[in-house]
């Protein structure tokens, strides 16, 4: 009879006791299947949080490939206000696998959806699918769709010429098109087009059509672009809202448990695809709650410069090391949160 037990003589980030340490040191990740270098092109996608990734990345080097970066003349000012560069392409956020499954259908002509356009809050027009990407919506119906060209010609380079894909899930709750199940960033009325319920309807993804969707969604890159190597985390935002009728903090511990699961179950399922633990690290209790600002939703950059320093040291390659320092003369007034564009955001109970 063996005095030994399965849990003998493993590593100490095994147990809970030995892997908590000092708070700013936790490191989840276990091994990795590649590493990332100066010069490969990594494009990033997903909710609010992956705002914070695309921007380290290039505060520490690396290329971030951006195919629709705005005209050169555009102040950085206005190319913030009109989106140019928070992501790869102007596609504001991707909150739910489907959305993502559905651009790269749209990008390549498999899916053109019903909902071509919405009435803008103020006027002109807005596109139900980047709502929020044009500040004051698009003057006409012609201009919408000279921009969706340009856009959806941008995605598809991304997807072609990218080495590395950073996708961040974010949501599972959604509001569909009834006829022909196109999805949306933002309920319709939230911030243009007007809500129906005979033509809407809302949708809270599964764990399995999570992982459907994003095993299909970087098949379809993987299709056009065998090279490309993925990252997929989870945000640890909270829900702004939730449609459903129970409290938020609920249908926020069920969205983020079904995207977990799912990444996990299509990481594990692929090669060359890795789950990073960014929503561990910011929401773990070894760093005590400190992460959050006060609202417990926005992620102090505190808690941003943590994640991108375990991320770099184990995906930096080349390029990788301290991530540089970035000057905000307003920090203090923000309390330290690190303004993102969050369409989720635009939804008000009044």
């Amino acid at each position: 009879m063996s005095g030994r037990h399965p849990y003998a003589g493993q590593p100490a980030e095994r147990f809970w006791r030995s892997a908590s340490g000092a708070v700013g040191e936790l490191d989840p990740v276990g091994k990795v299947s590649f590493r990332i270098g100066a010069a490969d092109r990594v494009v990033t996608a997903g909710s609010c949080f992956a705002q914070h990734v695309a921007r380290h990345l290039g505060l520490a080097g690396f290329r971030h490939h951006v195919t629709e970066p705005g005209h050169p003349l555009i102040g950085p000012v206005e190319r913030a206000a009109f989106q140019y560069g928070m992501f790869s392409a102007r596609y504001g956020n991707i909150y739910t696998a489907r959305q993502l499954r559905q651009l790269l259908a749209r990008a390549y002509g498999e899916f053109v959806p019903v909902a071509e356009c919405w009435d803008g809050p103020q006027g002109g027009v807005v596109d139900p699918f980047r709502p929020q990407i044009q500040p004051g919506g698009f003057l006409h119906l012609a201009e919408l769709r000279a921009d969706r060209a340009q856009h959806l010609a941008a995605v598809r380079r991304a997807v072609e010429e990218m080495e590395v894909f950073v996708f961040t899930l974010g949501l599972t709750e959604a509001w569909l098109d009834r006829r022909d199940g196109a999805v949306f960033p933002l309920a319709p009325g939230v911030a243009g087009g007007v809500f129906d319920e005979a033509v809407h309807e809302f949708h809270n993804f599964t764990v399995d059509e999570t992982a459907q969707d994003l095993a299909a969604a970087l098949g379809m890159i993987r299709a056009r672009n065998a090279r490309a190597r993925v990252v997929v985390t989870v945000s640890p935002v909270p829900l702004a809202a939730t449609a459903l009728p129970r409290h938020v903090w609920v249908s926020t511990t069920y969205s983020k448990a079904v995207l977990r699961v799912a990444a996990e179950q299509v990481c594990a399922g692929m090669e060359g695809v890795d789950y990073f633990p960014s929503y561990e690290i910011i929401t773990s209790p070894h760093v005590r709650g400190r992460y959050f600002a006060a609202d417990g939703r926005a992620v102090l950059e505190e808690g941003v410069e943590h994640v991108m320093r375990v991320f770099l040291r184990h995906y930096g390659g080349a390029a990788g090391g301290a991530v540089a320092a970035e000057e905000d003369t307003h920090l203090a007034e923000m309390e330290r949160i690190v303004r993102v564009i969050c369409d989720e955001e635009a939804i008000r109970g009044e």
